[in-house]
């Protein structure tokens, strides 16, 4: 991508990396984060914490009544200046879909509102609960942050095979895919209905969930006007590598599509592909007939 030009967003916090762990275990971390976003975790924390949890025999839906402790707050900087240089390009990232984000709501006749990028290493705590490198990137709608460890951008590159700045980019898009969605009403729309139905069917709200905010990452590709050669086909193997299916037969086990919670690579690569061929948000109604 062209980033080269684009200005740095400065709406980010770095965690000096004292907040705290897990708490209670399994049952601590993600019990605090699982009931407020479902397993919200994004196209970034779904390839951990799947793999992770199959290998456990865990349905990630069944953490969402545990316990534990809420994380101590960590220490935040927002000097620009101590900034490393993968989080500088990722505020690049960030200051992109503000732009992109803030011309659609325009048209809308609507304001957007920024999401906050926090960055931590290994550990962390945000409003959800506990921040810990194997979830991965996600959003919390408590806050409206989207806490990211950078490190993850290596695990994406050598552990699931999808490297390039676009991948890494399209992490980021996802997750303030996400913030749009809590702007527009839908994450709590969605969150109060999975508290009424069996967990077969909340898990098929959240694939509809997690597949708009891969439109919305491509809606913000489309208009960012920044593409490269090469960066389609970068996005496309991002979608594929962290697809459920493929994720679960990584994990030794056979796809039970009744427990996806992603989306299929299939699915994921077509609403991704929505998004860019259309740039308009109107065109990522994954709900529509549900």
């Amino acid at each position: 991508m062209r980033l080269d030009d684009e200005r740095e967003s400065t709406n980010f916090e770095v965690q000096d990396g004292r907040g705290g762990g897990l708490g209670g275990g399994l049952g601590g971390g993600l019990g605090l984060l699982l009931p407020l976003i479902g397993s919200r975790f994004g196209c970034g924390g779904i390839v951990v914490v799947l793999i992770v949890l199959a290998v456990m025999g865990v349905n990630p839906l069944s953490l969402m009544s545990g316990g534990g402790q809420m994380p101590q707050s960590a220490e935040v900087s927002r000097d620009a200046a101590k900034l490393t240089d993968i989080q500088h390009w990722s505020l690049k990232v960030l200051g992109s879909t503000e732009r992109v984000w803030e011309q659609a709501f325009q048209e809308a006749g609507q304001q957007y509102r920024p999401t906050v990028l926090s960055f931590y290493s290994q550990s962390g705590s945000s409003g959800c609960g506990a921040a810990q490198s194997a979830m991965g990137p996600f959003y919390c709608p408590n806050d409206g942050k989207v806490y990211l460890d950078t490190d993850f951008f290596t695990e994406l590159r050598q552990r699931f095979g999808a490297p390039g700045d676009f991948a890494q980019a399209y992490v980021i898009a996802h997750e303030v895919g996400h913030h749009v969605q809590d702007l527009e009403g839908t994450l709590g729309q969605v969150n109060k209905q999975q508290r009424a139905v069996s967990e077969e069917e909340g898990n098929a709200l959240q694939v509809r969930v997690e597949l708009q905010a891969d439109c919305y990452a491509g809606v913000w590709a489309k208009r960012t006007g920044l593409m490269e050669q090469g960066d389609l086909e970068e996005g496309m193997k991002a979608a594929q590598a962290i697809g459920d299916d493929t994720l679960q037969k990584a994990a030794g086990r056979r796809p039970v599509p009744e427990s996806f919670t992603h989306g299929s690579s299939e699915q994921r690569m077509n609403w991704l592909r929505k998004g860019l061929d259309s740039g308009d948000p109107a065109q990522c109604d994954t709900f529509k007939g549900a």
